[in-house]
C-alpha cells in the first residue's frame, strides 16, 4: 500500500496554533482587521492592547487567533454574556471573524470558529450567536459549513454606518 498523501491544506492546518490573543498581538490584529471590511482603519496599538485586556476581564471571553509560523492569519472574538434566563446559563457572541486573504479557503477560519465554540461550551454557554453584515453567498456558506445555521431574524441600531463590502 502507498502512504496516505497529505494535502498542503492539512499540513497548514496542523501548523496553525489557535490561542488567546495577548496584548503583544495588538498591532498584528489591527492589520488583519483591515481585511474584515473596507471601512476599517488603522488605530493606535495602545487602544487595541487595552481592548484585549478589557475583553479578557469577562469570564470566558477572548480574542482568539490562529498563528501560522509567527504570523496571525485568522481571528474571531468570543464574548460570553451572563444571562438571567435558561437557568442562568450564559450565551456566546462571536464577532470580527476574519482570515488573511492569502490564507483563505484552507480551513483556518473554521478552526478558529471551532476553538471559539469549544470555549463557549466549556464556559457553559447554552448557545452561540454569530451575525454577519455580509450578503456574499460564499461567506454565508462558510458559516454554514462551520456549523452555524441561519435561524433568527436580527435587528440592529447603528451609531456608525454599516460596513461596505
Amino acid at each position: 500500500m502507498y502512504p496516505k498523501r497529505i494535502g498542503c491544506h492539512a499540513i497548514m492546518k496542523s501548523a496553525v496554533s489557535i490561542r488567546t490573543a495577548s496584548q503583544g498581538d495588538a498591532k498584528a490584529l489591527i492589520e488583519l482587521y483591515l481585511y474584515l471590511s473596507s471601512d476599517n482603519e488603522r488605530y493606535s496599538p495602545e487602544i487595541a492592547k487595552q481592548i484585549i485586556k478589557d475583553i479578557s476581564k469577562y469570564n470566558g471571553s477572548a480574542v482568539l487567533v490562529g498563528d501560522f509560523e509567527g504570523e496571525i492569519v485568522t481571528t474571531c472574538t468570543l464574548i460570553v454574556v451572563p444571562n438571567l434566563t435558561r437557568t442562568g446559563l450564559p450565551y456566546g457572541l462571536i464577532e470580527n471573524v476574519v482570515t488573511h486573504p492569502t490564507h483563505r479557503n484552507r480551513g483556518l477560519g473554521k478552526l478558529v470558529l471551532e476553538a471559539a465554540t469549544e470555549r463557549a461550551w466549556r464556559h457553559k454557554c447554552y448557545k452561540i450567536m454569530l451575525s454577519t453584515g455580509s450578503r456574499n453567498p460564499a461567506t454565508l456558506a462558510f458559516y454554514e459549513r462551520a456549523g452555524f445555521e441561519q435561524s433568527r431574524t436580527g435587528f440592529q441600531k447603528r451609531r456608525i454606518a454599516s460596513r461596505i463590502e
